[in-house]
């Protein structure tokens, strides 16, 4: 090609880097004008003084202006600073080098135990199973608590709420859960939790070990959208580990607090408040997460199980209901039960978990029954019971009830060390229900 048409070709066109500039800044959004950009649009912004980077989402787009939230603080950024589109998206790295690590949702190490090296990039928004590709829950999911496995089975591929107010022992459970789940990978998303609670579920209830296991960690101290994509990228590396044929479990802490970033972002972008204060994409962000897991045909399976914290014990609380609404079951703790000493506090009688007939057998099932209608009729006469009103005699079913009711407390009771195998729940099950 002759010099002259390849100069005038070069000529016609700009290779410089394109950016924007920053106009205006507050505590939450980052407002700048001179990018072509399209919402969830990921872009670094930095500062001309310092040569600070910081990344950031488009959340709003007016006309040439466009809204950006950051994934962590403004402080040091200032009006002129330079905008750039970042190539790499909303993706994250996910590979087999995250198990027994503890990451941030960038899956950066934060356990100080060196680089983590995955080629493989995933996108932390997909879309959730097509209906037509769900495979069925047809398999048992024991997680080693006999409450859970016994008089709540769950299967494969099920998505669980496990329902408590502040100190009622989610934690303590959730450690349970990891340590008990028939479950080759384990995924475990705090978000929005208090810093010290992350060494603190390591140690305390995971006992240090981190075998197959990965903890994507979001506390209170980071921005909203750390907590709120925290949420998201866990379940990329969940699914990541599905599409290779595994059954994955997953777990997070907790639902509200993941609720509660969505609500400072919806706000500071205009949305009218809602109930309790949560605009309309609180609500409607909860379906697009948790309908992520499940089973899928020809893959693996992802169970999960999402905390949900409920204010004053309030089960009416807009996030609690919705999330009632989406999940195929819920696990209620009680308060109540925490005084009587027995743990894991869970109310069997407001619990359920919708998939639990098509799992058990007749005789698991005929037994579950038993126990429940027992476990009512003895709360129903915890008071004449109690101060001897009631005649043994008036009613024999109760008579039988309250025979076994030691036997019963006993099954609902165990140690947060123990994991105990489904065969033996079932048959202890049965024996207190002959």
């Amino acid at each position: 090609m002759p010099l002259k048409s390849l100069k005038e070709k070069l000529s016609s066109k700009d290779y410089s880097v394109a950016f924007g500039e920053v106009v205006k800044i507050n505590a939450t959004i980052v407002t700048a004008t001179g990018l072509k950009v399209s919402i969830s649009d990921m872009v670094r912004i930095v500062s001309n003084a310092t040569a600070q980077e910081t990344i950031g989402m488009v959340t709003e787009i007016d006309g040439a202006t466009f809204f950006i939230t950051p994934f962590s603080f403004v402080e040091g950024f200032c009006s002129g600073d330079r905008v750039f589109l970042d190539s790499t998206g909303l993706n994250i790295p996910v590979g087999e080098s995250l198990l027994g690590r503890v990451v941030n949702p960038f899956m950066q190490p934060i356990d100080g135990k060196g680089n983590i090296n995955n080629s493989k990039l995933s996108p932390i928004i997909k879309a959730p199973i097509a209906p037509m590709k769900r495979g069925m829950i047809d398999e048992v999911f024991s997680v080693g608590i006999k409450s859970i496995d016994g008089l709540l089975t769950c299967g494969k591929g099920q998505k669980l709420g496990i329902f408590a107010g502040s100190g009622v022992g989610k934690s303590t459970l959730m450690g349970m859960i990891v340590r008990g789940a028939d479950a080759p990978i384990k995924v475990v998303a705090l978000i929005g939790e208090r810093g010290r609670e992350v060494p603190e579920f390591i140690q305390k209830n995971l006992g240090g070990n981190l075998e197959n296991t990965v903890i994507i960690a979001a506390t209170s101290d980071d921005s909203p959208l750390m907590r709120k994509y925290g949420a998201f990228a866990a379940m990329s590396v969940a699914e990541y580990f599905k599409d290779q044929g595994l059954d994955v479990l997953f777990i997070m802490d907790s639902v509200t607090r993941f609720a509660m970033a969505q609500r400072e972002i919806g706000l500071a972008l205009g949305e009218p408040p809602t109930s309790k204060g949560y605009p309309p994409s609180s609500l409607t962000l909860l379906p697009q997460l948790m309908e992520r897991a499940g089973k899928e045909d020809g893959k693996g399976s992802i169970t999960a199980f999402f905390t949900v914290l409920i204010e004053g014990d309030d089960m009416s609380d807009p996030i609690a209901d919705q999330s009632r609404s989406i999940l195929d079951g819920h696990i209620v703790l009680s308060r109540e039960l925490t005084d009587f000493g027995i743990y894991p506090p869970i109310h069997v009688l407001n619990s359920a978990s919708r998939v639990m007939n098509d799992l058990i057998s007749d005789e698991h099932l005929n037994s579950v029954m038993k126990f429940r209608r027992y476990h009512t009729l003895l709360k129903e006469n915890d008071v004449l019971i109690r101060i001897g009103a009631y005649t043994k005699g008036s009613d024999q079913e109760l008579d039988k009830a309250i025979a076994k009711k030691e036997d019963m407390e006993a099954f609902l009771t165990q140690k947060s060390t123990l994991q105990i195998p489904f065969e033996d729940t079932l048959n202890t099950l049965v024996e207190i229900m002959k």
